[in-house]
């Protein structure tokens, strides 16, 4: 048995119109997916998958929390999760991703949902993820501020050391033709 063959949805074989799945993912799950932006969390997921003539609508319902690091000071961050996502597949002759519709091999006629759970995860997150103001920690913050003062001093100072190769080009002007 695979790791994610527990978030197969078998499509071609579902009788009812309607389906309701629930999924507990934790630490193992995170670490399996093998995703690059985070490792750990606990995170709740409901998904609804409602039969049409042709159209599967599934409806993803995700709460909790996952681990990230800081992007100030590298520490672990908690942020908290809640968000509600859709997703339309359709059974055809070959896989495909046709803009806002999946459409996958109608001689397959399952869908494994793992990897979906963990991007509308990624998707919900901030693009900033840092601590809150005093939070961080401070020796990373002390480096960080020891050398973005050295950065500014050196913008602003007078004398902008130019490299020896690129200093013959400020004496270079372009006429204009008028």
């Amino acid at each position: 048995m695979g790791r994610f063959d527990k978030y197969n949805v078998d499509l071609k074989g579902m009788r009812v119109a309607s389906l309701e799945l629930e999924f507990d993912l934790d630490n193992a799950f995170f670490a399996d997916i093998d995703g690059e932006e985070f490792k750990k969390g606990t995170v709740k997921a409901k998904v609804c998958v409602n039969k049409g003539r042709e159209i599967f609508d599934f409806s993803f319902t995700l709460t909790g929390t996952v681990v990230v690091p800081c992007d100030r000071c590298l520490d672990d961050l908690e942020i908290g999760v809640d968000t509600e996502n859709t997703l339309r597949v359709k059974l055809g002759d070959n896989y495909a991703d046709e803009g806002d519709i999946v459409i996958i091999p109608e001689n397959e006629g399952d869908l494994n949902i793992a990897w979906y759970l963990y991007e509308f995860i990624v998707l919900a997150l901030p693009m900033k993820r840092v601590h809150a103001p005093g939070k961080c920690n401070h020796e990373m913050t002390g480096k960080l501020k020891k050398h973005s003062v050295d950065a500014e001093e050196n913008e602003d100072s007078d004398e902008m050391q130019i490299d020896p190769r690129w200093a013959g080009l400020k004496d270079i002007q372009i006429e204009e033709d008028n």
